[in-house]
């Protein structure tokens, strides 16, 4: 055997990643409760789902071991690509039961942030679950623009419907493993996951703890009267449109419609106080309409935020570790 040959042996022999065997099973998704307090498009009846987990990495250093999980999504859509759900799990190596987070991404999708903050958790005894929203990531048709988030306010709707129900199941899963203590359960997401992540603290209730960064409530008060959608919402009441028939449409989606169900969940906002992308207004709009829980300001904007980023998750990482 050559030096090099045998440098790679020692390495794959070390790494647990490589030498252990994927796993699959199913699970039986039972809702906790009558579902009677959420609404009928995020319902979930009872169920079973096939998943899988294989190896995927090994930071034998910072203590975490990250696979790839895959499980069909419950809502079926013309796009074959977009029936997968896709995640990642960051699992600590350390003697559980540990908590567990499922980590969304920004509106960009670059996934870089979601996988910093999910192995971050990690390395602070936290398991965290990088779940591909709907149209992101490999749920994407191949050459194709669709997106989560769209001007066909129709198809956004439903691509949000369908990511809650995605992380239903995803949570379904995390109670499922024997690592992970049940009654610590949580999601967190930024910027456009921020929001995704509220709405399915909402709708399911085994999430006990909820984090919000730069995100909040109340689409139609923070963007109906902005000045740079003026030229469009000319164009729109021009047509016959108004303000409360934007607030019907998008009331299905928007965290402030259904905002008192959070009031039973631990919650955290992080919101910045010079945000030009996400007001901040809605931060505090989701923070009155929760029962003013902890909500922690930066002294920023949506993006000049990012310096802050290390503060902020020594935050994220007390909340989700408090029992």
């Amino acid at each position: 055997m050559t030096r090099i040959s045998l440098f790679l042996a020692l390495i794959i022999a070390s790494n647990p990643a490589f030498a252990s065997e994927p796993e699959a099973g199913s699970i039986q998704f039972i809702a906790r409760g009558d579902q009677a307090d959420i609404p009928e498009r995020y319902r979930l009846a009872p169920h079973e789902f096939a998943w899988t987990m294989t190896p995927k990495a090994d930071w034998p250093i910072t203590g975490v071991e990250m696979f790839d999980v895959r499980f069909p999504s419950p809502v079926t859509t013309k796009h074959v690509e977009n029936n997968t759900v896709y995640a990642e799990y960051y699992r600590p190596k350390t003697k559980g039961p540990h908590p567990a987070v499922i980590v969304l991404d920004i509106t960009g999708g670059s996934q870089k942030l979601s996988r910093t903050i999910a192995r971050h958790l990690a390395q602070n005894g936290i398991a965290g679950l990088f779940v591909q929203m709907a149209y992101y990531g490999p749920r994407r048709p191949p050459n194709s623009k669709l997106r989560l988030l769209s001007t066909d306010v129709d198809h956004t709707i439903e691509a949000v419907r369908q990511t809650v129900l995605d992380l239903r199941r995803a949570t379904a899963f995390l109670e499922s493993r024997s690592e992970i203590d049940p009654k610590q359960l949580g999601i967190m997401g930024t910027s456009l996951g921020s929001f995704v992540a509220a709405l399915a603290g909402e709708m399911e209730p085994k999430l006990s703890k909820v984090c919000v960064l730069l995100g909040g409530g109340g689409f139609v008060d923070a963007y109906y009267d902005d000045l740079r959608a003026a030229p469009f919402r000319i164009a729109y009441e021009l047509s016959g449109g108004s303000r409360k028939a934007v607030e019907k449409w998008l009331a299905p989606i928007d965290p402030l419609t259904h905002a008192d169900l959070l009031r039973t969940r631990k919650l955290l906002i992080v919101g910045a106080r010079h945000d030009e992308i996400v007001p901040a207004k809605m931060a505090e709009n989701l923070w009155n309409a929760t029962g003013r829980q902890q909500i922690i300001w930066l002294d920023a904007g949506h993006y000049t935020s990012a310096v802050y980023l290390l503060t902020s998750l020594s935050h994220v990482v007390e909340h989700f570790r408090a029992k």
